[in-house]
Order: structure tokens, then sequence, then C-alpha cells
């Protein structure tokens, strides 16, 4: 059938997945069979990119190679954490956050940080369970499949903008299966000993990871909701 064409014949279900898409901080470890990763690249396969470059490569480690890169960057995060010198070793490849925070953004930065903490019952200063906490997005927040996303180091800075719509579509997709997601940030500054593990080219550089699998339905972290701003918040219309 015509994608001009192709009926959405269930619009709410569309809407659910994207609504009910939310940073899952704790898995189940029920395998994800390869099949249903296949199927929600595929999907995400058809994400937009300026002059259809597709620039996103995708790495899905399991098993043997998720725990050994695992236990490789929360060993080097560790030794950040107690040597600041062992830590300047590990840079992000392009600036994820502003350099400078100014509100409203650093207000709902403060606002998610704190609001998660306070869940956790983490108590400002408390260094130990911070790190301990963050160190969690190394395991992949104990997700059985960790997706490392990165583009050629030649692409400008609008492919960014097209790996952010392929990611969306995974996530969306994901959730349609009944699968869980948390894009991760955290795992950028490692790149020195990512690319090597997973076989990526030196022209290669890492986007963001990715934790997907099943929520852990018990875990107290993932009852964590973040708000949104409506959209007469952040939408003018001009007429």
């Amino acid at each position: 059938m015509s994608q001009l064409k192709a009926p959405i014949a269930d619009a709410a279900s569309v809407d659910a997945a994207i609504e009910n898409r939310f940073c899952v901080r704790a898995f189940s470890p029920a395998p994800v069979p390869r099949q249903s990763i296949e199927a929600i690249l595929r999907v995400a396969s058809r994400s937009p990119s300026g002059t259809n470059a597709q620039p996103w490569q995708v790495y899905v480690l399991q098993g043997a190679s998720r725990d050994a890169l695992v236990e490789k960057v929360c060993a080097a995060y560790d030794e950040g954490y107690r040597n600041p010198a062992a830590a300047a070793r590990f840079q992000e490849e392009y600036d994820y956050y502003p350099r400078q925070w100014i509100d409203p953004y650093l207000a709902r930065r403060r606002e998610n940080g704190w609001s998660l903490y306070g869940l956790l019952g983490i108590a400002k200063g408390d260094k130990e369970k911070m790190h301990a906490q963050h160190r969690r997005n190394f395991r992949f927040f104990d997700a059985p499949v960790g997706l490392i996303f990165t583009i050629d180091r030649v692409m400008g800075a609008g492919s960014l903008l097209d790996c952010g719509m392929f990611l969306q579509n995974i996530m969306v997709a994901a959730r349609a299966r009944g699968l869980h997601t948390c894009p991760q940030a955290a795992w950028n500054h490692y790149g020195s000993i990512i690319l090597p593990h997973i076989g990526a080219s030196a022209e290669e550089k890492i986007v963001c990871g990715m934790a997907l699998g099943w929520a852990d339905e018990a875990a107290r972290v993932n009852t964590f909701q973040t708000p949104r701003e409506p959209v007469e918040g952040f939408t003018r219309w001009l007429e």
C-alpha cells in the first residue's frame, strides 16, 4: 500500500506508545529475543535524515560482550571517582549539555535530579550514594540489552538531529512491544574504552547508549515520572 494513503487504524495506540515511554532505571534480567530487537531496528530505520544519509550505526551488546563492557567502564568510573586526574582522561566528544546552565533549563534539571534522588532516599551531598546511583548507568540499569550508537566523525551537527529521531523511533517501537528503554548520554565520556570494545572504526564517535529490556515492575525507581510543559508553554501561534 502507498505510504501516502496507508491508514493509521489505531491512533490511540500510537499516542499511548509515545506518552507511556519513560526512562526505566531498573530492568528484569529476562532476555529480549533477537527477532524483537531486529524488528524494532527495522521499524526505526524509517526515521528521516538529511538527504537520506541515515548516519546512525548501532552496536547491540548482550551476554558476555555486554558484561565485559560493563566491567571495563564501571572500573574506569570508579577510578575517576577516587582520582580526579584519572577522570580527566575521559572526555565526551561533543557537548551534550550546555557549558553554562540558565533558567528555565537549570530549574528543570534541578527538579529532575532532586526528585529522583528524593524518591531513592539519597540526601543532598551524599556523594557515595550519588556515585552508586550514577554508576548504574554503566550497568545499563541491569537491562539484558545495551545499545551503543555512533556516527562517522565526518558528519555535521545535523546528523545528531537525525540520530535523535532514530532513537525516538526505537524507543516508541520498543514500547509498542511491551519493552522499555533508557537513553543514556553517560556513556559518551568513555569512547576510548567503548569504541575498541565494540569494534568501531577510528572514524566513528559515540552519540549515546541505551538500555533495552523488560521493566522491573517492583522497583521503586520506576515509579518516577517527570513533568512536561503544557503546549501553551512552548508554542507561539502566528497568524
